[in-house]
């Protein structure tokens, strides 16, 4: 298994860590292969029975890995984590901030609406007074 470090300068310090952890997931992983077929490399004798593979060396073997892989996994699960709950509250956030610029929308147009009738009322006056005082001119 070949792992191959990012280039980003921004993330050597995480990819060193990534290495070294993949590094060492690798090493467990082949320790734990190496241990549980020994016994299969090993020459039979015709005289002494064989001896059977230590279920608990096989064990602790397996339970190193299993540490391991949480390990490594742990650091980019927490991660995953942290990012999830973080979207979630720029979700909320946008939400929120979404509902807000609905109702600034809203006040606006009554606003806007508001100030049609005033600016139509005015108009009226206007006019009102415009044929008022051509009447008493012409009159």
């Amino acid at each position: 298994m070949n792992v191959m470090p990012k280039i980003d300068s921004n993330e050597d310090e995480i990819d060193d860590t990534n290495l070294a952890a993949a590094s060492e997931v690798e090493a467990g992983i082949r320790d734990f292969v190496r241990n549980d077929i020994a016994y299969l490399r090993r020459p039979v004798s015709v005289t002494a029975p064989e001896a059977p593979l230590e279920p608990s060396s096989a064990e602790a073997t397996a339970n190193n890995v299993n540490s391991l892989i949480q390990r490594v996994a742990g650091t980019s699960l927490s991660e995953i984590e942290n990012l999830i709950s973080e979207l979630e509250a720029l979700r909320d956030m946008l939400h929120a901030e979404g509902q807000r610029v609905q109702r600034e929308i809203s006040g606006y147009a009554q606003l806007s609406q508001a100030a049609m009738k005033s600016t139509r009322m005015v108009s009226d006056n206007v006019q009102q007074w415009k044929r008022t005082t051509d009447s008493l001119r012409n009159g």
